[in-house]
This record gives structure tokens, sequence and C-alpha cells, in this order.
């Protein structure tokens, strides 16, 4: 046999191998995202018509069910309705699949002894179909009969001759090409064909890129340009999708982030502070590693950036920082995928400690919790938050200088006074300021003795946003109280020295994604080597180690418990995570060391042989540490004295893929104003919480199932991709004043002296 020959039966034998391996992961890919959106609508429909499907049965109103399954027929794919009784006896039927649906299929009668939806692929009248059955229960809990969701699955077949003839096609001209490439020498012309190709799939073809002129690839070159328009049209089609999705507002994800924020800027630039950077270097031995520092401000906020290749303006925390950064502390990150600019800040330890563990966390942050410690206040650390709040205010002037309007986004209650700072040198920039912990009454905010050179610089801001309502309302009547201003408590919005505010509240959240669990599933003696095999029952607390947590009130709750169920005592057990924070200042170590004495003493106490019921792990943990914590625990308690919102809550739900677990949550949290199939707790009520820890324990699984399917359905609706797009887009549609003048507006009578 020739060369050639062995060559092209060689190569077609491959190349069609390949090819065929890929065709059928991709159909098979392919048919199972079909199959999971067939079950999804046919849930969503199902679930819809549950509750005035219920009430005509409870009412016996037989003509009006037939008339509503008559509705869903001649929908695209959806062969229609059918009602059964509590015997498997068909009530209502389509009129359009009666004739094929003469008995009830199997799912409907397993949905109703098993009391769950039950979902299958079957063939109806020869036809293949998917069904839905979902049963009905009265009032009472008395299951009337089921209701079933058909729908015409016959579509699910073309994948594979799809597939099988691309596949085909795509072998063949890779078989012909290669054999003519073998025949002739190439040489120079396959460079220059190489190039070609390249500046043509990367778009960066121009008048002096010529494709090949030589005879032989002729053909080549009029197959790969019809390619590119086609490529073209695809991303162009890709695109408008995802701009009707927003338009439909479909679910938020990171690709419809980026189109909003493509949008919304214009071919504008988004600029953030914050005091805590997304990325740190530090010296790991003789080498710089790169970390992203624990923190839900930092998840919450790269994806904006992410998608508006935008400049993050933030304090330099770590060693190597200087090094891995150009001359004026710029770089790019993510380090492995560069999207978008990185602006470092140094502060001297006394800028350090005046700004942020004096004023902004001995002060501003009891202030704003209501947990029962005292703010302090000192001039000195106030200078000290004026005078960094300035130096980033210069910095954010520096990188917008060559924006018109930049929209600027402050973070948190470190840089209060920085928007009046921008607004005054840069009258065109839409601001808005996030606060992510809670806003106290009129009376408590008060104690501040600059709250008025505080609420001033917020109100330089175009957009003030907080986690829920009752926040943004206690802002208004603090600056009701304590300023001179017009509150347009209608549409909350504060009118200041010619500047107009507005209000908002933008509940913060995490990104949850797919339905599908991590890809190895983590067994109970790898979660806590500690203590060898897993205990019969698991409990987890995720926190900072801060006094608004409510940490050791929760620590007495487990104690209380196993008071009052001692059968529980050696089957179950709580483990803490914990990490340090602010180990600066004396009322974070006194905590720390209380945390620890409690759960010294419980242990002490309950301890038998190797069981213990509580773990305290004192230490930082990666995001990649605490997921298998919570896949595996049977409850966790967030019970925060106070919270503006607590992600720890929606991260717990957002990982149970597995729609098991419970979660017990403080009611002075945000989270439980979204979360309301969490058990919400008061964190002061020792016996409430000790029973709430029973009352999980001892929970159905169908129950569980349902509480968490509810609020997996909350999360993934107002997913962090949303807070990011809802807040932006808020901001982007501001309408500048035109009367804003560019240099420092006078004070009126009584005003507060400029804080800068």
């Amino acid at each position: 046999m020739h060369l050639s020959h062995r060559l092209l039966l060689s190569l077609f034998c491959g190349v069609a191998a390949i090819s065929a391996m890929f065709g059928i992961y991709q159909v098979h890919v392919e048919m199972h995202g079909l199959k999971e959106d067939v079950q999804r609508q046919a849930q969503l429909l199902a679930e819809s018509q549950q509750r005035p499907v219920t009430q005509m049965m409870e009412d016996g109103s037989w003509r009006d069910l037939q008339a509503l399954a008559d509705q869903f027929q001649n929908h695209a794919r959806l062969a229609g309705l059918a009602i059964y009784d509590a015997l498997g006896e068909p009530v209502a039927v389509t009129s359009a699949l009666a004739p094929r649906l003469i008995t009830a299929p199997a799912a409907v009668r397993r949905a109703i002894e098993s009391r769950r939806s039950i979902g299958e692929f079957v063939e109806v009248g020869g036809v293949p179909m998917h069904i839905l059955a979902l049963p009905l229960k009265s009032a009472g809990g008395r299951t009337l009969g089921a209701i079933g969701v058909l729908h015409n699955v016959s579509f699910l077949a073309s994948p594979m001759w799809r597939h099988a003839l691309t596949s085909t096609a795509q072998t063949l001209l890779i078989v012909g090409i290669t054999l003519l490439v073998y025949r002739w020498s190439l040489g120079k012309p396959l460079q220059h064909m190489a190039q070609w190709l390249h500046d043509l799939r990367t778009g960066n073809a121009s008048a002096d890129t010529t494709p090949p002129t030589e005879e032989i690839f002729r053909p080549l070159t009029n197959e790969m340009a019809r390619m590119a328009t086609s490529l073209h049209a695809a991303r162009a089609a890709a695109d408008e999708e995802a701009r009707l999705r927003e338009a439909a507002l479909s679910l938020w994800t990171p690709e419809r982030l980026r189109i909003a924020m493509h949008g919304k800027l214009n071919g504008g630039r988004l600029f953030a502070v914050s005091n805590r950077e997304p990325y740190e270097h530090r010296r790991d031995g003789g080498s710089i590693a790169c970390s992203v520092p624990p923190s839900g401000l930092v998840t919450a906020l790269e994806p904006v950036l992410r998608a508006s290749d935008g400049t993050w303006i933030a304090q330099a925390t770590g060693d190597a920082d200087r090094e891995t950064a150009d001359e004026h502390g710029r770089l790019r990150v993510p380090p492995d995928h560069p999207q978008y600019n990185l602006r470092r800040v140094w502060l001297s330890k006394e800028e350090e400690q005046g700004f942020y563990f004096g004023f902004a966390n001995e002060g501003l942050w009891p202030l704003c919790h209501i947990a029962h410690t005292r703010p302090v206040f000192r001039t000195d650390d106030w200078e000290r938050y004026r005078d960094v709040n300035r130096k980033f205010a210069t910095v954010l002037l520096e990188e917008a200088s060559s924006e018109t309007e930049p929209l600027v986004l402050a973070q948190d209650y470190h840089f209060a006074l920085l928007p009046r700072m921008i607004k005054e040198r840069k009258p065109n920039a839409r601001i808005a300021i996030f606060w992510h912990i809670p806003w106290p009454n009129p009376e408590a905010f008060g104690i501040c003795p600059w709250q008025r050179e505080v609420l001033d610089g917020m109100l330089g801001a175009d957009l003030i946003g907080f986690h829920i309502q009752a926040h943004c309302n206690n802002f208004l009547a603090t600056v009701d109280r304590a300023l001179e201003s017009r509150i347009d408590w209608e549409h909350f919005a504060v009118s200041r020295r010619d500047h107009l505010t507005a209000v908002r509240p933008f509940p913060i959240s995490v990104a949850l994604n797919g339905d599908s669990g991590c890809a190895t599933a983590t067994q109970g003696s790898a979660v806590l080597p500690e203590l060898g095999a897993k205990p019969d029952f698991l409990g987890l607390g995720v926190d900072r180690i801060d006094y608004t947590k409510g940490i050791p009130e929760r620590l007495r709750a487990i104690e209380r418990f196993l008071d009052l169920f001692p059968a529980y005592q050696e089957r179950f057990t709580f483990v803490q995570i914990g990490a340090p924070s602010r180990t600066h200042i004396k009322r974070y170590q006194d905590l720390a060391a209380e945390v620890e004495a409690e759960t010294e003493r419980i242990n002490r106490r309950f301890k038998t042989g190797s069981w213990r019921p509580i773990v305290f792990r004192n230490r930082q943990h990666s995001h990649e540490e605490i997921q298998p914590y919570y896949r595996e625990a049977d409850l966790c308690l967030v019970t925060s004295l106070h919270d503006g919102m607590n992600l720890v809550a929606k991260e717990y739900v957002a990982t149970r893929y597995d729609e098991q677990g419970v979660l017990i949550l403080s009611r002075f949290t945000g989270a439980s104003h979204e979360l309301r199939d969490a058990l919400v707790v008061n964190p002061y009520d020792t016996d409430e919480m000790a029973k709430a820890v029973h009352t999980a324990l001892t929970m159905p699984s169908d129950e569980q199932r349902t509480r968490m399917q509810r609020m997996r359905v909350v999360v993934r609706e107002n997913n962090v991709y949303r807070w990011a797009g809802d807040l932006i887009g808020e901001l982007a549609g501001i309408r500048l004043e035109k009367t804003a003048k560019t240099s420092r507006q006078r004070f009126r009578a009584g005003d507060p002296a400029p804080a800068w």
C-alpha cells in the first residue's frame, strides 16, 4: 500500500473516531440540557397551576377544571394537562391529548402514593413524551389527586442526526485538505495561509492582510471566508440574545451582567473604591504568592469589575504588593486572566490605626450595629479618617482624569466622606455609595460627634444603597433630624444644596449557578479529620470573630439544647468556624478569649471519650475549605445580633444542591427578610434557639427539601449579578443636575464646615 493511501486511511479512521466520540459527547450534553429544560418547564407549569386546581377540586368545579386543561393545547412542545383524583382516575384532560392518554401513567399513581412530584420520559400513544406528576394536597394535608404536565419530546431525536452529518462532513473535509497538503509542498504559502486565518479568526484582518493567491488554497479560502462571516453573525446573535434576556428579566449571569454593563456605561468607565483589595501579594519563603482575602465584599464586587473592565482602588495590605505593581501602584488582575485594573493605595501605620481601627471600627461599626458595644470616638481618629478619605479621593480623580462622566462606586462605612469630596471636584461624576452594614435610628446615630459631616459627605452621592428598606428609612430619618434638607418620602430621596440623592435598598447576594453538586462528594471523615468518624448530626456556624455575630450566645444555645434533649449527647457535634478579625482592637481580643473559654467550659461539661459537643476552628478558612462543611451540615446557625445582610446564610443555601439541611437564622439579619423558609429566631433567646436546633434535627426530609427549594429559588433569582446589575443600572440612569457648580459651593448657615 502506498504511503499516500496509508496516510489517507489512517487519517480518515483517526479523524472519524475522534469526531464520533466528540459527536456522541456533544449529543449527550445537548440532550441532557434539553431534557433538563423540559423538566424545569414542566415543574414550573405544574407548580403555577397547583393552587387553582386544588381549589377547583375542593369546590367540585369539574367544568372549570376541563376548561383549564383545554387552555394548554396547541402550545409548542406542550402536549397538555391531565388532572387525576386520589384514585388515579382522570378528572380533566386536555381535549387534544385525551385520545392518546387512555390510562393514567404510572408516574401519576406513584406521585399520589409517595406525595411528591415525579417526572419521567414515557411513550404515550406511540409518541415519546415527558410527564411531570405533581400531587395535589388540601389545606388539611389530604391528598386530592395529582396534576400531570405532558410535553412532546420527539424533537430530542434530532441532535443525533445533526451531529452525525456534521461529523461526517468535517471528517471528509479535513482528510481531503490534508491529502492536498501532502501532495504539494506548502512552505511559505502555508505560513501565509496560517497568518491569514489567524487574523480572520481574531477579527484583526486589514486591507494589507490578503488570502493566499495560490490556486490550491482557493477552495479553502472561500470556505474560511464564509465561516468567518458565520462566526461574526453567531457572535452578534449571542450578544442580541443576552440583551433580549435582560429585557425579559431572565436570570442574571456573568454574561448578562457583562452585556448590561456594556450598555449602561456607554463607553464610560467604572471606578470602585473599597478598603479591602481583591488580590494581595505576600512573600512565601523565596517566592511571592497571590491570594484573595476572605471577604463578602470582594465576592460581591469583583463580578462588576470583571464585567466592566473598570478600576478598583483599594488599600494595599500585602507585604509584596509594591513589588507586583508599577510605580503608581497599578496592576491588571486577576493574575491568570487580567480583566480589570487594581490601583493600590498605601497607608502609614498611623493612618491605618486612626482611619480603620479607630474611627471606622471602634466608632462607626459599633454605632451602626445595635450589639451593645459602646462606640469610641476620638478627635485624632476622625482627622485620620478624613485625611484617608481625601487621599483616596485624590487617587480616584487621578485615575478618572480622562473621563467626562465616570461612574464611581464607593463601598461601605470606611468612605462616608468620599462622595462629597469627589462631587465637589468632578460634578459630572455619577457616584454611589453602598453601605454594607445596618443604619441605626436617628437617636443612636446622634451619638457620633461628627454625624452632620458624615451625613453631608454621603449626600454628595447620587445614589445611596442599603440592604433593606428599614435601613433606608432610618437613614432618611437621621438626615431629617440632623441636617437642613428636603426629604421626599414618596420617592425616597434627599434634596440638599441643589443636589438630589436617591436612597434605595439593594439586597446583596451570592452566585448560584447550575443545579448539580460538586464533582466529588466529601465524606464526614474528610470534613472533620480531628473527630475521626462523622457524628450522627452535624451543626455549623461560620463567622468572623466579631461581637455582632452572637457566637457566645450561640454556644450557650447549644449547651441548652443538650440539656433539654440529652438523647443527642454523643450524637450531635457543632463546628464553629471562626476567622480572627481586627485583633488590634481590645474588644475583639476579649471576644476571642470569651469564645475559647465558653467552648472549653461546655466541652468539659459534656465531653465523653473521644466525643466533644463543640469544635472551634479559630483560623482563616478559604472558600474551598468551607464548602464541604456546608454540604455536610444538617443545620447551619446564623444568629447575628445585628447584621446588614449576612452572606453566610445565602452561601449555605447556595451550596445545598441536595436540597437538604436546615437554616436557623436570626431575625436581626437582612437575610431574614428574603429567606423566609429558614427557622427565624431571636438570638438573645437561648431556649428558642435550643428548640430550633431540635426542630431542625427532627424535621422530615420532605419539609427540608421544600424549604430549601424555595430558599434556593430566592438566591438563584436574586443573585449577586442581579445586585450588581440593579445597583449600576440605577446609578447609570440618574440624571445629573445641570446646575452643579465646578467649584466648591457655598455653605448655608448652620451647615457643617467642609470635612476636607
